[in-house]
C-alpha cells in the first residue's frame, strides 16, 4: 500500500482501465431489431420471434410511437386471456412503450429496466430510428449490470435468513466497483438499485404475508439518499408510507408493527435503520393519503411549526418504492407539494432561506489548507449544502426530478442556476461522492465503520486540495443564488 502507514487508500483492479468510464446503451446492443406492423397477427408475430430467436417485436404506431410485444404479453395477453392467435398485436399492445434515446447511459437504462419492471427497453437514436432492445442479459457485461446477479438472488430468497445472507454482500459491491474506477454516480445508483431489491423482498416476506396486511392498501417511499439514489456504506435506510384512506386507526398500528419487523430484517441483513428518524414504523412517516395531505398544507401555511421545513424536505426527495409506483406520480406526496409550494412565494422564500442557511464550510477547512491534521464531515458541510441547492432549484421550475445530478440539470440555464454553476456543482458533486466513496471503501477494508467523518491526514494531498476546492465552489454558488434570490422568489 502506498503513502504513510495511516493513509486510506483503495487498491485498483487490474481490469479497471479495459472498461470505458461511461458507456452508453447502444454499446450494448447485440442484434437488429425485430419489427413488426400493428395489423399482423399474434400467430405471425410469435413466428417471427421464433425465427429471429428473439423474445420480443417492436411494432411502430400512428403517433411515432412503438408497441412491444412480448412472450409474456402472449402468454398473459392472448393464452391466459382465452384470445386467439389470430387476434391483431394491436388489440393486444399498449402503448406507447417506454423507449431510451441511444446516448443514454447504461446505468440509467438499467435503472429504468428495474423500477419499470420491463423485460426489455426499445433504443432509438437521435432520428427516431429504432436500433434494437435492451433487456437484463445485456447488462450482464457491463459493470453497471455486475448487480444482476446478486439482486436476483435477493428477490428469489425464500426465508429471512436467506435474504440477510445475501443482502450483507453490498459493501462488497460496493467496493468491487470502487476498485472498478467506476464514476461514483454509478455505483450508488446499483447501490440503490440492491436497496430497493432488499426492501422489497422484505415487505414480501416479513409484511405482506401477513394475514392482517393488505399490499394493495399502502405505498412505500423511499426516503434521503437512496430515494435520490445516492447512498453510501454509511447511509440509512428512511421510509415513509401513504395508507389508503379506507384503513381504520387501529389497523394502521398493525401495519406499523409489521414494518417494525422489517427495520429488524433490515439491520440483520448489515443496513443502518435510525428508530429515531424517518421510517415508515413510526406514525410520522406512515400516514393516509388524506393525513399527508393535511399535513402538507400545514406545513405549507406555517413552514416554522412542527418541523414544517424539515419534512417537507424530506417528502420532496420521496420516490414510490411499492404501490403507486406503477401509478400516475401525481398521487404521491412529495409530486403533490410542488404546486402548492409554487403557488405560495412566503413558503418558496423560507424553502429558500433554509436551503442555503446550511453553508458549505471553507472555515472548517483550515487545517486542511494549513497542513495540519483534522477532521471534515463531507456530508454535514458539503454534500448537504449541494443537495439543498439542487432541491430547491428543481423546485424552483417545478421540476420532479429527485436525484441530485437530474435536478441540477433539469434547472440548469434557470434564473437561480446559470448553466456554468449547474455544471460545476455537477462536478463538485461528483468528485466529493468519488472520495467519499473511496474514504469509507478502504475503512471497510480495515474492519472500520464507514464514517462521512474524513480524517484529512489520511487522504491523499490530491484528495484534500480537491475537497478544498469543491467546498469553495459550493459556498460561491451559495452566495451568488443568495444575491440572485429576489429575481426569481417574490
Amino acid at each position: 500500500m502506498n503513502g504513510p502507514p495511516d493513509q486510506l487508500t483503495v487498491a485498483h483492479r487490474r481490469d479497471a482501465a479495459r472498461t470505458p468510464a461511461s458507456r452508453t446503451v447502444a454499446d450494448l446492443l447485440r442484434t437488429e431489431p425485430v419489427t413488426g406492423r400493428a395489423d399482423m397477427t399474434v400467430r405471425e408475430a410469435a413466428t417471427l420471434m421464433t425465427e429471429r430467436d428473439q423474445d420480443y417485436v417492436v411494432i411502430p404506431l400512428p403517433d411515432h410511437g412503438l408497441g412491444l410485444l412480448t412472450d409474456a404479453d402472449i402468454r398473459a395477453r392472448v393464452v391466459a386471456a382465452g384470445r386467439g392467435l389470430d387476434t391483431p398485436v394491436g388489440d393486444i399492445v399498449d402503448g406507447p412503450a417506454f423507449v431510451v434515446d441511444s446516448r443514454t447511459s447504461a446505468i440509467d437504462a438499467l435503472t429504468e429496466l428495474v423500477d419499470r419492471d420491463l423485460t426489455v427497453i426499445p433504443v432509438r437514436d437521435s432520428d427516431g430510428r429504432v436500433l434494437g432492445v435492451v433487456g437484463a442479459s445485456d447488462f450482464v457485461a457491463d459493470p453497471a449490470g455486475s448487480s444482476m446477479p446478486l439482486r436476483e438472488q435477493i428477490s428469489r430468497s425464500q426465508t429471512v435468513e436467506e435474504l440477510q445472507g445475501h443482502a450483507r454482500r453490498i459493501p462488497q459491491l460496493v467496493a468491487d466497483l470502487v476498485r472498478r474506477d467506476r464514476p461514483a454516480h454509478e455505483v450508488t445508483q446499483v447501490a440503490s438499485l440492491i436497496v430497493d431489491a432488499v426492501v422489497l423482498r422484505g415487505l414480501r416476506l416479513v409484511v405482506d404475508s401477513r394475514p392482517d396486511v393488505d399490499p394493495a392498501a399502502y405505498t412505500w417511499l423511499s426516503l434521503g439518499s437512496n430515494a435520490r439514489r445516492e447512498p453510501v456504506l454509511s447511509s440509512d435506510v428512511d421510509s415513509a408510507v401513504v395508507f389508503d384512506d379506507s384503513l381504520e386507526t387501529a389497523e394502521l398500528d398493525a401495519y406499523r408493527a409489521a414494518f417494525a419487523e422489517l427495520d429488524d430484517l433490515l439491520r440483520g441483513a448489515g443496513l443502518t435503520v435510525d428508530t429515531n428518524g424517518a421510517v415508515a414504523s413510526k406514525p410520522l412517516f406512515s400516514r393516509t393519503r388524506t393525513q399527508w395531505q393535511t399535513a402538507a398544507r400545514a406545513w405549507i401555511d406555517a413552514p416554522l411549526e412542527n418541523r414544517g421545513m424539515i419534512f417537507t424536505s424530506l417528502i420532496l426527495d420521496g420516490r414510490p418504492l411499492f404501490g403507486s409506483r406503477r401509478e400516475s406520480p401525481v398521487r404521491t406526496p412529495g409530486v403533490e407539494m410542488i404546486g402548492a409550494l409554487r403557488a405560495d412565494p412566503r413558503t418558496m422564500r423560507l424553502l429558500l432561506d433554509e436551503s442555503l442557511s446550511t453553508k458549505a464550510r471553507l472555515r472548517s477547512m483550515r487545517d486542511v489548507l494549513t497542513r495540519r491534521p483534522g477532521a471534515f464531515d463531507v456530508k454535514a458541510n458539503a454534500l448537504t449544502p449541494l443537495i439543498n441547492i439542487a432541491r430547491w432549484v428543481a423546485l424552483s421550475v417545478e421540476s420532479t426530478e429527485v436525484n441530485t445530478r437530474a435536478r441540477l440539470q433539469a434547472a440548469s440555464g434557470s434564473a437561480l442556476l446559470t448553466d456554468d454553476d449547474a455544471t460545476t456543482l455537477t462536478e463538485v458533486f461528483d468528485v466529493l461522492q468519488r472520495v467519499r466513496l473511496r474514504y469509507q471503501v478502504a475503512q471497510f477494508d480495515r474492519g472500520e465503520t464507514p464514517t462521512d467523518v474524513l480524517e484529512m491526514g489520511r487522504l491523499s494531498p490530491l484528495d484534500r486540495s480537491l475537497v478544498a476546492q469543491a467546498v469553495r465552489e459550493i459556498a460561491g454558488v451559495q452566495r451568488r443564488m443568495a444575491g440572485m434570490s429576489h429575481y426569481q422568489v417574490n
